[in-house]
């Protein structure tokens, strides 16, 4: 067999393996479904169920990197914190090794007898013709799950048995030979080991090369090991790719994922090498087999776990000190603290429950009122670090409403008084509303973020009149939430008029905006630009109302607040007219606003 043909059929072996080991693996998670993500977060209340965790889970889907990159996704969503993922990190670098253990099943071969039934081919064999029947005869998605189970075990053994094929003949080469003592050398071995892992993105793929080389007979201990040893760094390679766009946790989580096995590295390299320049150990020229080197690659991974795992806290701790938290993760740090106060066990007590999901409430208002804010001052000076925030803080809004939706929801299964029920469903109308002001604040951004990059600008006068309705539009948002926060009836009775003088200024700015189109002052680009706007500020205004009403509802729905119930229904049409008027002339963009129509007409939200 020529040189090339042993590299081309050798690389065809590591093709069909990594290809079925990741049939295997996605078959396996599909299987799962849900449920595998839903154990990864809520199950790793200590540090030894996230190891345990980790180890059972990497052991399923055959890919400590999958795991990880998974776990990477939920710290970065805050599904789950640090010091949780740092357990089924330790686990899943645990359970990779059982991928080694699987491959030696295609080691076993024999010519007849039990020998040959156990033999690669024929379990190889039986798995490939159950895959295909499976997915050929059944319709059930779960069954076809199964089929690519089957199929990605039997493509997996024919690789190694590929792979195995391949680097045979290397046993009478003296060149190779020569070469795999050069690779005893500590540090080489590592740097191959590195180096091989990072290329095939598995550790389980790497290992799997190793043992085929051993069926040449030639691969000594003190070769394998120091391999072993660099393959759990070189596995970092995808996870550390994988954290790229992720937030500090993120990253810190991936940092952890190398870290643990730089210090397995380091650690190991450290005693065995210096004790072994002490002792001289007999058995680094035992020659390696596939179970061999399957029980060191374990021995490995597991001593490792077990020796780092009492310093968790200083390995979280170092995380931490290597990617420093700026003023902005500190301040979303704080944001994240509110979710800590909905405590399951509270929602036996609906009235505690309830206190605490006003006081996240509070926190959600704060948050869309200061969002608002910044999305009204791209409009007036559009700067690419305030869109970040802006969209930063709307996917925060919208776990607020997530996770409050959540608690609540679950609190109407348990018995509640009437005015209970009433206030839970006032607050989840009003964590909507909320969520919905936050939307359209981040549609504000997103459009001046459009607008930017396509160097659209307002003319003088367009810019003129939008920021007096900015600043109109910044009363009825800071009113609405401080209604809401104080439970200020009187304030909270001004909205409907407020909203009213919104959009009758709104539909001036649309009629002048227009006119300046057809003077030819501004383009049809600003127009389209300018009436989403002004759309958004209507919508924005709406939903102040609706929250507004939810104020109004609580006082006529409280039996302690009976004397306010009949002020609370709706203003009197003068005084309807008093308050619109007031907010008119206050921000007078033009002189001839249009009275609204009689408050006996409008809706009360």
């Amino acid at each position: 067999m020529s040189v090339v043909t042993m590299i081309l059929s050798l690389l065809c072996g590591v093709s069909l393996f990594l290809f079925g080991m990741s049939l295997m693996g996605d078959g396996l998670k599909r299987v799962a479904g849900d449920k595998l993500e839903s154990f990864l977060y809520r199950m790793t209340r200590t540090p030894l169920m996230g190891l345990l965790l980790g180890t059972g889970v990497t052991s399923v889907i055959q890919s400590s990197s999958a795991t990880a990159v998974m776990v990477i996704g939920f710290v970065n969503a805050g599904m789950m914190k640090l010091h949780q993922a740092i357990g089924i990190i330790f686990g899943a670098n645990i359970g990779t090794s059982v991928t080694g253990w699987i491959l030696c099943l295609s080691y076993i071969d024999g010519s007849n007898g039990i020998a040959k039934l156990l033999s690669s081919s024929t379990i190889a064999a039986v798995a490939a013709i159950s895959g295909m029947l499976l997915r050929m005869l059944s319709k059930r998605s779960v069954h076809k799950n199964l089929a690519s189970i089957l199929l990605g075990f039997a493509i997996l053994m024919v690789g190694m048995q590929q792979m195995s094929g391949a680097v045979s003949p290397l046993k009478n080469s003296p060149a190779f030979t020569g070469a795999l003592t050069m690779f005893s050398n500590p540090a080489l071995g590592i740097l191959l080991g590195i180096g091989m892992t990072a290329i095939l993105q598995s550790a389980s793929a790497a290992v799997g090369i190793l043992q085929a080389l051993s069926v040449t007979g030639v691969l000594s201990f003190a070769t394998a090991f120091p391999v072993i040893l660099g393959i759990g760094v070189g596995s970092s390679a995808p996870v550390l790719l994988s954290a790229i766009g992720a937030n500090k946790n993120g990253k810190r989580t991936a940092l952890i994922y190398l870290l643990n096995h730089v210090f397995g590295l380091t650690l190991w390299a450290a005693v065995f090498y210096s004790l072994n320049a002490v002792l001289h150990f007999t058995f680094m020229d035992t020659i390696m087999n596939p179970v061999s080197i399957a029980a060191v690659n374990s021995v490995f991974r597991i001593v490792t776990a077990c020796i780092l795992f009492p310093f968790f806290g200083q390995i979280e701790k170092f995380a931490m000190f290597l990617i420093k938290d700026s003023a902005e993760d500190l301040e979303d740090l704080a944001d994240n603290a509110d979710f800590d106060l909905l405590e399951e066990r509270l929602l036996d007590s609906p009235a505690l429950a309830i206190g605490q999901s006003n006081r996240v409430i509070e926190g959600m208002t704060r948050k869309v009122r200061k969002n608002v804010g910044r999305a009204l001052n791209l409009i007036q000076e559009y700067s690419p670090k305030t869109f970040e925030k802006v969209q930063r803080k709307e996917d925060l809004i919208d776990k607020y409403e997530s996770k409050i939706g959540d608690y609540l929801v679950v609190l109407t299964k348990r018995e509640m008084s009437s005015e209970q029920t009433r206030e839970v469903t006032r607050n989840l109308r009003t964590i909507g509303d909320l969520e919905r002001i936050g939307d359209y604040a981040s549609n504000i951004a997103r459009v001046m973020n459009e607008a930017n990059e396509s160097g659209i600008q307002f003319s003088e006068t367009a810019m003129r009149d939008l920021n007096v309705l900015i600043e109109a539009e910044r009363e009825i948002v800071n009113s609405t939430m401080k209604a809401y926060q104080d439970s200020e009836l009187e304030i909270a009775m001004h909205m409907k008029p407020l909203s009213a003088a919104i959009s009758s200024l709104c539909e001036i700015l649309k009629a002048r905006h227009i006119g300046r189109v057809t003077r030819g002052e501004c383009g049809m680009e600003q127009g389209a630009v300018y009436n989403e706007l002004l759309n958004c500020f209507e919508r924005i205004a709406s939903h102040c109302v609706a929250i507004a009403g939810m104020v109004r509802r609580a006082y006529q729905e409280n039996a302690e607040y009976h004397i306010h119930s009949l002020k609370a229904r709706e203003l009197s049409e003068e005084e309807y007219t008093r308050v619109y008027d007031n907010f008119i002339r206050k921000y007078d963009v033009i002189s001839n606003a249009q009275r609204p129509l009689s408050v006996e007409g409008e809706q009360t939200p």
